[in-house]
């Protein structure tokens, strides 16, 4: 090979030498494509479905679970990684029509010991395609509770308003029957009077519990003086009592305030003393007292009546429910004083409790926070703060109310 040949041959590989250095050096210097640090898609849509409130499980076309959250566990349309049948039926149904199919997925025995099973599940079912489908369920159980509530106060409130209304038209035909004996006239005249008062009575107590469940929004809260609410508590129940020979007897004078709406306060309150009333034998005591405990203004009414049976305790609150019937009926209950006096606690931050024991008695406690600038307050609540026994756990708890009390002029009401 000549020179010239060795020249070109050595040119030739010095190029291929500086092209293949410049493409390397090209891709050692192009930005590399880093790979996402955060989750993924997929990984953010796991996390949805695992997180979610509502139990969502996806079906494969054999009705078998695929992937499923561990809401759709809890709320026992799934078990064992088997779905409901209902679940599986509604499924094989929305594959064939191509659309969403409502199913109630509610327990079938609530009696099983799967724990807190909810009363009401329900959910539909959607075609993904593919022969997959989703059971997206919810539950629903505070809805369907409220509906039923709905439901029954409608009831309730239709039949309390039918028997006073019933009772006035009765009477009246009775009134014109008897047009020409005066002394007939006057004593239906006086059942009529009885039944509208009643009729009265129980709409202005709708109203009343109406407005305190947030029909309307309650008055600006205010300075109010403990003392007065039960004085003038207590003037309202003199007729009951004095027709009753009951005597109602008050402790001294505690100085204690709370803020407050002082006209919710006094309902509240003569509610809680006209039932003690109503469900007492006659000429036996009730008495009232108050306290500061912990912050909390405290006004206890004590009877020595009739008394609560233990599985009626938690139900005395409810609209319209009555433990003796026939002896609200008698007296003229309404059944909603104890409603009005939960929601009148509630709406002042606090709330209502009851110790009761049939044949003994019971003890309604109002309690509401106080007032932090109530110095007088203080000393009252260190004057009782040996007073720390439990409820319930002595028979003489619906006389404790009696001890130290005064008596207090109020016309029949002492």
């Amino acid at each position: 090979m000549t020179a010239l040949g060795y020249s070109a041959l050595l040119i030739g590989v010095l190029a291929l030498g500086l092209v293949a250095g410049y493409r390397l050096a090209a891709a050692n210097g192009r930005p590399r494509r880093n790979r996402p640090t955060g989750p993924t898609v997929a990984e953010l849509l796991q996390r949805l479905v695992h997180t979610s409130d509502n139990g969502i499980v996806v079906l494969n076309s054999f009705g078998d679970v695929v992937v499923h959250n561990p809401r759709a566990d809890e709320l026992g349309f799934v078990r064992d990684n088997r779905p409901d049948a209902r679940a599986r039926k509604a499924s094989e149904q929305a594959l064939k029509t191509g659309r969403p199919v409502p199913v109630d997925l509610s327990p079938l025995n609530r009696d099983e010991p799967h724990g807190r099973s909810p009363a009401a599940v329900l959910g539909d079912v959607r075609p993904l395609g593919d022969g997959f489908t989703v059971v997206d369920a919810a539950d629903e159980s505070e809805a369907v509770r409220l509906e039923e509530t709905r439901r029954d106060f409608v009831a309730n409130v239709s039949h309390e308003l039918k028997t006073p209304v019933g009772a006035l038209a009765l009477l009246a035909e009775a009134v014109l029957d008897a047009a020409d004996d005066a002394e007939e006239v006057r004593r239906f005249s006086n059942k009529i009077l009885h039944e509208s008062t009643r009729l009265g009575t129980l709409v202005s107590e709708l109203i009343a519990l109406s407005r305190l469940q947030g029909a309307e929004p309650l008055p600006e809260l205010s300075t109010v003086d403990v003392d007065d609410v039960v004085e003038e508590a207590l003037g309202r129940c003199r007729v009951s009592a004095e027709a009753a020979g009951i005597e109602i007897t008050l402790d001294d004078s505690s100085g204690l305030r709370l803020e407050g709406d002082r006209t919710l306060l006094v309902t509240a309150l003569s509610n809680l003393i006209n039932n003690a009333i109503s469900y007492s034998p006659d000429a036996s005591p009730v008495s009232v007292s108050r306290r500061l405990r912990d912050g909390w203004v405290e006004i206890a009414v004590t009877d020595r009546g009739i008394g609560i049976d233990p599985a009626d305790q938690e139900r005395v609150f409810e609209r319209f429910y009555r433990v003796d019937r026939a002896r609200s009926r008698a007296t003229g209950g309404t059944g909603l004083g104890l409603a009005i006096v939960k929601h009148v606690a509630a709406n002042h931050g606090g709330e209502v409790k009851v110790w009761s024991k049939p044949g003994t008695g019971s003890t309604f406690t109002l309690r509401v926070p106080g007032s932090p600038e109530d110095g007088a307050a203080r000393t009252t609540e260190d004057a009782s703060a040996g007073d720390d026994r439990p409820e319930g756990d002595t028979d003489d708890r619906a006389q404790r109310g009696l001890q130290g009390t005064r008596t207090v002029e109020t016309g029949g009401v002492r």
